[in-house]
């Protein structure tokens, strides 16, 4: 059973008047993706708002006109919400499904306040026909608590496994519980060992782990872990009689890894039915890659954006075309503030060695030195090596044309050492004549290179305090003379003899180390924010 076409019409929670439409061909999961407060959730409400009409889905009460109607409608009604599947109407489905004591099957929900911190059974219970589907939540505002009810349901399975079947208890539970660890070995790494015993004080489902002595019970899995049990559980217990059923998840990766929430949907896609869809509302990165990477060709995604005014608007969302573009549009939501943290708002090519190390390292001396000193102050800022002068032009033309494209609000800028003029000198006068007669994002440093900011003085004589070296300060005074426009690269071996280095040392690895001493407070640091960050 599949949902085609979805209405919300007359100010539906937070919609003027709302059309989700499939098409002819619905796949099995369709995905609705926004950012926060966008209304996928006020999606699934109007699902439940009309079926509740006829029979009502969990126990924990129906919302009344305040919750469903924008206007506060006393008369506002489910009849404002319409549900077309593919088989026929909802009241036409609802009908059909009488005939088998069916009818309340239509959906299965969980609420993203799911709540199962503790799990203690005490006594055994009749269970109610699961076909009623009168336990957990009603809305999407709802708190969901199911794990005490799915323990119950498993042990129901558990004997009615074992009496068809006429074979030993642990022959029955190492079916049951099987099936079971198949989804959660695929998810987290433990399983369970025993389904407990109720009438031994032992209420509970109890695991094991590689690596732990012991079997050890529910209530002290992690939160994370206790929700991927909760979910997997519950849509086991349920998957004989909602064979032919819409699920629909809110947010099920509340609480959740973004290692484990890939294959937490591979699993639930695994676990219901051929016959069922499955609604999920999300902004997870683990999620998004699975329906990404791996289910493409079964899955639709609509997407919520702000500026389609759906508040106040007619509005008709159909699903998303699979460009990279549209791709690109829905990880910033799941990113949202992180992208940043992910990819570097600003790429600065300097000059240096540009061919990488293993697993890509930065092997040039100057943007592994600048990304030491500005990691801090600058953390959205990657210096890369692209070669001498000439590929340094070259190189960033390239990245610009196709950085450009693919991350519009990437920043790509040119750094060039002052000595820019292939051996010849040039002057302050020199550099102030290149930043005006070039584009905006080049840069060129106001002394000779690198090593001129790296040789100041306070930078080696804290470098020298930190390690233990004696510095010879008049040595040093006479070498250098002139700390802007020097050649001091050719000094290096003289510069670390001045800092009591007497045996041999890599001179990289001594810049690097100094590198770590050009700090915010001297002059070199300032030195380089003017001639990169703020281009005077």
């Amino acid at each position: 059973m599949r949902i085609k076409k979805l209405s919300l019409r007359n100010g539906y929670k937070r919609f003027h008047n709302l059309t989700i439409d499939l098409g002819a061909d619905p796949k099995r999961i369709v995905a609705l993706v926004g950012p926060n407060g966008c209304g996928k959730s006020s999606v699934l409400d109007g699902m439940l708002f009309h079926h509740n009409a006829y029979g009502v889905i969990g126990n924990t009460g129906g919302k009344d006109y305040k919750y469903h109607s924008m206007r506060g409608d006393a008369a506002y009604d489910y009849q404002n919400v319409s549900i077309e599947f593919v088989e026929g109407s909802y009241t036409e489905i609802r009908e059909q499904r009488k005939k088998s004591g069916k009818e309340n099957t239509i959906f299965s929900f969980r609420s993203p306040y799911r709540f199962n911190s503790n799990l203690n059974v005490i006594e055994t219970r009749a269970t109610t026909d699961i076909r009623l589907n009168n336990y957990g939540a009603t809305s999407a505002a709802d708190l969901d608590f199911k794990m005490e009810e799915s323990y119950r349901r498993l042990y129901v399975l558990y004997n009615k496994y074992l009496n068809a079947n006429d074979c030993k208890p642990s022959e029955a539970r190492a079916k049951i519980i099987g099936d079971l660890n198949r989804s959660i070995k695929n998810c987290l790494d433990l399983q369970i060992a025993s389904m407990g015993d109720i009438e031994s004080s032992r209420g509970s489902l109890f695991f094991s782990k590689p690596g732990h002595p012991a079997e050890f019970d529910f209530n002290v899995l992690s939160s994370g872990e206790k929700e991927v049990i909760d979910l997997l559980l519950d849509i086991y217990v349920r998957k004989d009689d909602f064979d032919d059923s819409v699920f629909l998840f809110d947010e099920p990766e509340l609480h959740i890894s973004t290692a484990i929430q890939k294959n937490l949907l591979r699993e639930i896609d695994r676990l219901i039915g051929e016959n069922c869809q499955i609604w999920i509302t999300t902004h997870s990165i683990g999620f998004l890659r699975a329906i990404q990477e791996e289910m493409a060709g079964k899955c639709q995604v609509i997407q919520f954006r702000p500026e389609d005014e759906m508040a106040s608007k007619p509005c008709t969302l159909t699903p998303l075309r699979t460009s990279h573009t549209n791709w690109r549009d829905i990880f910033a939501i799941a990113l949202d503030d992180l992208a940043q943290l992910v990819s570097p708002r600003r790429i600065i090519y300097c000059e240096g060695r540009d061919s990488p190390g293993r697993n890509g390292a930065e092997r040039g001396l100057d943007a592994q030195v600048f990304n030491i000193i500005f990691s801090d102050s600058y953390p959205d800022t990657m210096f890369i090596s692209s070669g001498g002068n000439t590929e340094l032009d070259q190189r960033s033309a390239i990245a610009i044309a196709i950085l450009g494209k693919v991350f519009p609000t990437l920043d790509i800028w040119i750094l060039k050492d002052r000595d820019m003029a292939s051996g010849r000198d040039t002057n302050e006068q020199d550099r102030i004549v290149y930043l005006q007669n070039n584009a905006l994002n080049h840069r060129v440093l106001r002394r000779w290179e690198i090593e001129n900011y790296l040789f100041e003085k306070e930078v080696l004589q804290a470098y020298c305090a930190d390690t233990n070296q004696q510095f010879d300060e008049a040595a040093y005074d006479a070498l250098v003379v002139d700390i802007v426009n020097q050649n001091l690269k050719d000094d290096t071996a003289k510069i670390k003899s001045l800092c009591g280095i007497k045996g041999s040392v890599n001179p990289e690895r001594f810049k690097l180390a100094l590198s770590k001493y050009v700090l915010p407070s001297g002059d070199a640091y300032q030195d380089l924010v003017q001639s990169i960050f703020l281009r005077q």
